[in-house]
């Protein structure tokens, strides 16, 4: 039994268990509040302002009072991309000032700029320090996996523009690069108006850009090693006349070869963002994209293949001899995935108002995977002809159909100078049909609809492996209280989350046994949450978080006939501090999570997942992150994670229990490190980035270890003078793993045991295969070329 935590196939949207710097100036405005502007609370982006244009402004100084001015005044500010960014942040982008009462890691704009446009959020966040990320490919095509905290991206929640979008297999079907504003993790907390229940690792946001108020675009042509090649473009509108309304749509494609093994991998993508601003404060933002993945399915190594490529050169990837289940034509995926989400801010009154935020997405295709060999008399085609034996056969994960649909509604209400009130309502709604039909290979996986190639069984009916509905439905209320005193140096939050979910799986296979049978749950789950924070002064801050989290099986990865799983709960609480000056930020973060009941997905073969329940844990540490404003130019950084995270129960199998108690969870590095150093003299500019992650287990017994292992990263540019309609003409470099090491950057799935072990009732567990493991792509390099204009 492979118990994996990123799955080989594509499952339902997960909300359980869910560009160039510009060279001129932008303007922002800040209004200084009178008596009669009504209380907000705070968030990061609301202390560090928000401008006309979209470009962030600082913060008033900590105490500072936004209530006595005599009447309103309004000043404007004037600062390029480039100041704004360094006003809230260091490390040239890898750090953001925060000032939430739990943990924020954000990477900014500024940063983002420095990296190549194929770079999707995994590969922006490989330095934050509770990130040991993993990914597939250079290309920004394949996705890849994250672990955070002892946990993994299963146990996360991803969300664009604060709703639930594609999980981190397939992150980069969210958004293209130049279009995010910026990148955070909250490993240890989320908000509670966020919807969202799987969140004990936390949430992972991507935030996008707000339209320009002038009209223009942005063009960017990269290539690179695996002769990847890329385009981007991408229109602003600018204001349409006095109606409030602005626009931008952008279209990319990306192509590449696969950096190990046999073929090619290809993604169009098209973005559309939209925002409506009305007099009294209220707005409308609509984002929506649409993306176009054919790309190869991944083969990934066990240690003995890895260590045949390390030595020997042996590829374990795809390959291309014509026959065989592993040739690279039987072994693709085809999908169309479309995102939608639109926030609605109603100012209602001048203390009331009214947040609707609905949201679509669904993904529609299919993988496919060699699947041996045909014998005489199993099969028909669709004319009724035999199919005889040894032909190559080819099954798939088809989804026929995945909507996820969803709204949150808020309304908000100021009772005094002192408190914010929120009250709001949460609705989600799943449903997937997936079948796992059968066709014959004709030199390459072709649809699995195409009648040429589909099988029949001997009575007609259509060849299927399975075929089965999954979905959930979920209804949640919640309630929260914002105060502010001293000045609102002291900050207290306290709310109140009640989650009542449905979720089932049905098997609709005629020829099953279980024709029919359903297996679901309903479970009602209080989720309660208290942050305190207190600005010791304008420099010095210190919070503490506590909530409750829970996590329910996939639907997706019910079987019947196998029991049903319990629902994870995590308790966890977080105690921070913050530091900042005109010279240095600090962020300081201890943690501890208790969690009972930890879900892991299983691979069963077949293209088959399952779930099972592996024990309590408890995880201990803490994260610290260090970064200094420019200095002539130069803005360092640090990030540090210590981790201490135990299994504290035997783990049940079959009829008896592996004998884990004690042992060190999988998925867990002790230490983790990174440093960044960042240049930007207006013209040249440049980053280098190392990260660090120590040893850890991989299997839940504690027989097999993946070695520790360093990456790095080197950008380098340059910005040219403006010529003719080329406002801001930039050519970059960016270059991956510089020194070619071939290492393992985290397990795939984590494997019951590698060696023969014994189990609490005597009995003996024979050896298995061991662990999957993602391998570091070997070293590469994207040039690119971008303007605004």
């Amino acid at each position: 039994m492979t118990v994996s935590e990123t799955q080989h196939c594509r499952a339902p949207l997960r909300t359980m268990p869910l560009r160039h710097r510009l060279a001129g100036s932008v303007s922002g405005v800040l209004l200084l509040a009178s008596l009669a502007t009504p209380f907000h609370p705070a968030t990061a982006a609301d202390d560090a302002g928000v401008g006309k244009s979209g470009a962030k402004v600082p913060a008033a100084p900590a105490g500072a009072s936004t209530s006595q001015a005599p009447k309103a005044e309004t000043i404007n500010v004037t600062l390029s991309r480039q100041q704004a960014d360094q006003a809230l942040g260091g490390g040239g982008g890898m750090m953001r000032r925060e000032t939430a009462p739990y943990a924020i890691q954000t990477v900014t704009r500024e940063f983002i700029d420095q990296k190549s446009p194929a770079s999707t959020a995994l590969d922006l966040v490989k330095n934050l320090p509770s990130m040991n990320v993993s990914s597939a490919d250079t290309s920004g095509i394949h996705g890849g996996g994250i672990q955070s905290r002892g946990l993994t991206d299963a146990d996360m929640a991803i969300l664009l523009d604060g709703v639930p979008a594609s999980s981190a297999g397939y992150i980069d079907q969210n958004v293209d690069s130049e279009n995010v504003e910026s990148i955070s993790s909250s490993p240890g907390a989320f908000a509670l108006d966020a919807p969202v229940t799987t969140s004990a690792g936390g949430v992972l946001q991507e935030n996008t850009i707000t339209p320009s108020h002038k009209a223009g675009g942005t063009m960017d042509f990269s290539y690179g090693t695996n002769n990847m090649s890329r385009e981007f473009l991408r229109l602003q509108s600018g204001d349409i006349g006095n109606t409030g309304i602005r626009a931008y749509l952008s279209g990319s494609h990306t192509h590449a070869r696969q950096w190990m093994g046999e073929g090619a991998n290809n993604r169009q993508h098209i973005d559309f963002g939209l925002q409506k601003d009305f007099e009294n404060s209220s707005n409308v933002k609509l984002f929506f994209s649409w993306n176009n993945n054919q790309i190869m399915v991944d083969n990934y190594a066990t240690a003995q293949q890895f260590h045949q490529y390390k030595n020997q050169g042996i590829s374990y990837n795809r390959g291309n001899a014509a026959s065989g289940d592993n040739y690279w034509k039987n072994n693709i995926s085809h999908f169309n995935t479309v995102f939608l989400v639109m926030p609605v801010h109603i100012a209602l009154a001048r203390k009331l108002s009214l947040d609707i935020t609905p949201y679509f997405y669904d993904a529609l295709g299919w993988d496919s995977s060699g699947s041996g060999l045909s014998t005489a008399g199993s099969y028909q085609t669709a004319a009724g002809a035999p199919v005889g034996a040894g032909q190559q056969l080819v099954s798939y994960w088809n989804a026929y159909s995945q909507p996820d649909v969803g709204v949150v509604t808020k309304l908000g209400y100021d009772i005094d100078a002192h408190n914010h009130f929120q009250v709001g309502y949460w609705y989600a709604n799943n449903f997937s049909q997936i079948g796992f039909p059968v066709n014959l290979s004709r030199g390459g996986a072709r649809p699995p609809t195409s009648q040429n190639t589909a099988l029949y069984t001997l009575d007609g009916a259509r060849a299927l492996g399975g075929l089965s509905n999954t979905g959930y439905e979920i209804h949640s209320l919640f309630v929260q209280d914002e105060a502010r005193y001293l000045g609102d140096r002291l900050r207290v939050n306290a709310g109140f989350k009640f989650m009542m979910t449905n979720y089932w799986t049905k098997n609709l296979l005629q020829a099953s046994s279980v024709q029919g049978a359903r297996l679901g749950a309903n479970s009602t789950v209080p989720l309660p949450q208290l942050s305190i924070s207190y600005d010791i002064d304008k420099n010095n801050q210190i919070y503490i978080h506590g909530e409750g989290d829970f996590r329910q099986p996939d639907p997706s990865m019910i079987q019947i006939g196998t029991g049903l799983p319990k629902n994870q709960y995590s308790i966890k609480e977080e105690l921070g501090y913050r530091y900042h000056d005109d010279h240095v930020m600090l962020d300081l973060s201890l943690f501890n999570y208790n969690i009972t009941n930890r879900l892991m997905n299983t691979y069963l073969g077949g293209g088959v997942f399952g779930s099972i329940n592996a024990g309590n844990q408890t995880v201990r540490g803490f994260d610290l992150m260090v970064s200094g404003h420019p200095y002539h130019h130069f803005s360092p950084y640090a990030s540090l994670e210590y981790l201490h995270a135990t299994i504290d129960s035997n783990v049940p199998y079959g009829s008896t229990y592996l004998q884990t108690k004690g042992n060190s969870a999988p998925l867990a590095p002790k230490v983790m490190a990174n440093f960044g150093l960042s240049y930007n003299d207006s013209r040249f500019f440049g980053n280098f980035a190392l990260h660090y992650a120590g040893s850890q287990s991989v299997t839940l017994v504690g027989d097999q270890r993946m070695p520790g292992y360093v990456s790095d990263s080197l950008s380098i540019g340059y910005h040219f003078k403006p010529y003719s309609f080329a406002r801001s003409p930039t050519f970059k470099l960016n270059f991956q793993n510089l020194t070619g090491a071939v290492v393992r950057t985290g397990p795939v799935g984590i494997a019951t045991n590698l060696h023969q072990a014994s189990l609490l009732d005597g009995s003996t567990l024979a050896a298995g295969s061991g662990a999957e493991f993602y391998v570091m792509p070997r070293f590469s390099m994207t040039g690119s070329i971008s303007t605004d204009f």
